[in-house]
Order: structure tokens, then sequence, then C-alpha cells
């Protein structure tokens, strides 16, 4: 097949619209559904993400895209029980590598991720099937599914349920090619290889990266290459933890990446563990609740005559103290950055959020002030010298 119509573009009044090559097929297979225009969008950038984490780390990968922008990303690390607890992982479900990655590119920030696609770098198996069919998603893009998978897919969303199977030994162009305002843009592709070479310029005083930190900060540079700019990202533990997408200020991006972070740790505090939430509940109203609970507006879901409706008993305020204690226990975080610091604000916010490495392109004029607060905190930071700006 060398075209594929769509329903529309990116709003319903774009019409007509599709997809298509030039020469030779399309290298994707669609097994059910009816993708649309965004959706692929999301599905080809997730799945050269995810293809990449895996040549770069030799784990299973997954991401959980929104927009043309990862919610989250990961690798396939086992899952701590209190990991399990706040991504709401059944006993019945026996995880597997891949399972455990998509569990985490899901989970990180539950919100972003709701109506997702999914990108799998892996055959799709039975356990990472189940997880999947408990979430509201668009569609999946893989390499392949086991049949239990495929069968377990088909039911989702009334049969409806987008699912692509890749070509994975497709090669695209050297060349890319878009076209706005009807003026055709024409760029050689970012075929940038992130490896620990990337991480050998470390400009601080404490020169000091583990394996597992320089793992991390690959993990957050192949992230932020996918992902909208300007972009910051935040890892722990193989998994991005907070992604701040899109902002034309660098400082908003750490600040936002740095609060989703600080959500996704916040989760598991004892009190955030210990809500009982009423029976029935959908999973989306009790993400929400716990989002609300843990903010500034945490009355809006514990006003009397409002808790009631989710919770089986009354939570007690989770204050604000109590959340900046809570806060300081995060530590070893991985900090990535698609373009330079202009300025040592972005290493204060950072440091709030327990970052002890760095890894940017470096370059500004104020270089000499974003190391000098590096070294107030000891983190270490790695100049890249490349950029990965993604539009």
């Amino acid at each position: 097949m060398k075209e594929m119509q769509l329903k529309y573009g990116c709003n319903p009044n774009q019409k007509p619209s599709r997809v298509f090559v030039e020469n030779g097929e399309l290298p994707f297979t669609v097994l059910c559904g009816k993708p649309g225009y965004i959706n692929l969008l999301d599905a080809f950038n997730g799945w050269q993400l995810v293809r990449e984490l895996k040549r770069a780390t030799g784990l299973p990968a997954a991401t959980s895209f929104k927009h043309v922008s990862p919610a989250g990303a990961a690798v396939g690390l086992p899952l701590s029980d209190t990991l399990k607890k706040i991504y709401f992982i059944d006993d019945e479900v026996q995880l597997t590598p891949l399972a455990n990655a998509y569990a985490r590119a899901r989970g990180a920030d539950r919100m972003s991720s709701f109506g997702d696609f999914i990108s799998l770098s892996d055959v799709c198996d039975k356990a990472t099937a189940q997880l999947i069919a408990k979430e509201v998603s668009d569609g999946i893009i893989a390499p392949g599914y086991t049949d239990e998978a495929l069968e377990k897919k088909k039911k989702k969303k009334k049969g409806n349920y987008n699912i692509i199977q890749i070509d994975e030994n497709y090669v695209p162009e050297p060349i890319e090619r878009k076209q706005v305002f009807g003026i055709t843009f024409e760029q050689g592709r970012n075929e940038l290889k992130i490896d620990d070479e990337l991480l050998s310029n470390v400009v601080t005083e404490n020169k000091t990266m583990t394996k597992e930190e320089k793992r991390d900060l690959i993990i957050s540079l192949i992230t932020l290459k996918y992902t909208q700019s300007n972009s910051v990202c935040y890892v722990k533990d193989g998994q991005a933890i907070g992604i701040g997408a899109g902002q034309q200020s660098r400082i908003h991006c750490t600040r936002l990446a740095g609060n989703k972070a600080d959500i996704w740790w916040l989760r598991q505090a004892p009190k955030v563990l210990g809500l009982q939430f009423v029976d029935g509940i959908k999973r989306a109203d009790r993400d929400n609740a716990i989002d609300v609970y843990i903010s500034d507006e945490y009355m809006d879901v514990l006003a009397d005559g409002v808790w009631e409706k989710t919770f089986k008993v009354k939570p007690e305020v989770f204050t604000k103290e109590e959340k900046n204690e809570w806060l300081k226990k995060n530590t070893d975080v991985a900090l990535g950055s698609d373009a330079f610091f202009p300025f040592g604000d972005n290493i204060e916010r950072a440091h709030k959020s327990g970052v002890k490495v760095i890894a940017q392109p470096g370059g500004s004029i104020r270089d000499d002030n974003v190391i000098e607060t590096c070294n107030k905190y000891g983190i270490a930071m790695a100049f890249t010298g490349i950029r990965l700006f993604h539009h």
C-alpha cells in the first residue's frame, strides 16, 4: 500500500487528508481501527523514541504520547512494590520487562497520559496487553503482537482500538520534507546517536557519574529528541518522571517538568498511598482526585459534601510542610535539556526536585553562572555540545 486516506487532518475541517510514500510501500499495517492524522504523528514519533531507547540501553522500552510529545518514557526495569501500587498494577498480571516499561511510561504522568498513543520497542506480550486494557488510550504501535495480546486489544473500544504494526527494519530516506503555508521545508533527518560519549565533557567540580546516572541521562536526551521544544526532562531509575514540553521559556520548561516530577514523588507519600477510595470509582476520577489532593486546591476534594463522593474515609490534609519534607527525600534524579540553560535559576529549580546529574548542550554566555550554581549543590553537569530541538 502506497497511501492511506484519513478521516481528516489535525481538525475536522482539514480535508482531504492522507499519508503516503513516493517510493515503495508504507512501512506499517493497521491491524484494527482507523487511526487519524494526529494518531499517526504520535505513533511514528513514539516508535522512533522507543527504538532508540532499546538500542541505547539494551532494554525493552515504551512511551506514552499525547499531541506529538511524550507524557512518559521508560525502559523495562523491575517495579518496586510502591511503584506497583501508584501505577495500580493488579496482582494477577505477571509482569514482563516490556510490561514494566509500559507501566512506568504510562504511570509517570497519569493525567497527561489519559487518551494516549502507546509505542513499544518489542513485540507486545500478554502482560503488557493486560495493563493497556485497563487504560483509556487511542492506540498502539509495535513491531508485532502475540496472538493473546492482539486478541485482547481488538476487544478494546468495542473493536475500534487503533492497532498498528510497524516494519522494524524500515529505514527512511536521509532527507525529510514538510510543507508550511504552501512552502516546502527540507532538512537532513536527525540521526544523531546518543550514547555515553556525549557525557564525556563534565564541566563541574563534581565529575562523578555512575553507570545508572549515565543511563538515565541518555534516557532523558533521547526523550527530548522527540519532544516538542523547548523541552526539559527529569529521569529517575530508568523512567521519565517529569517532561516539560513546548514552552517558550527555558525556566518554564524546568518548572513544569519539575512540578510533574514532584507530583510523581508525592504520590508515593504514605498519606497518598493510604487514601481509601469508594468502591467502583473510575480510574480517571481516582487519578484526578489524587492530583487535586496533592495540590494547593485540595479542598476541592476534601470539602464536606464533596469528599464522600470519592473517599470512604475523609483524608487528612496533606500540609505544605509535610509535602516539603517528603520532597526532600527524592534524590538521585537526572535532568536533560534540549538546549543550553541561560541562567542558574534553572539549576536552583532542578535542585529542589532532587537533581544530581545534568546533561545540556552548553554555550550560553552565562555558562559560568550555571556551572557555579551546580557546584553550589555538588551537581555533576556534562556539556554535550549538541542541541536537540524538535518541531
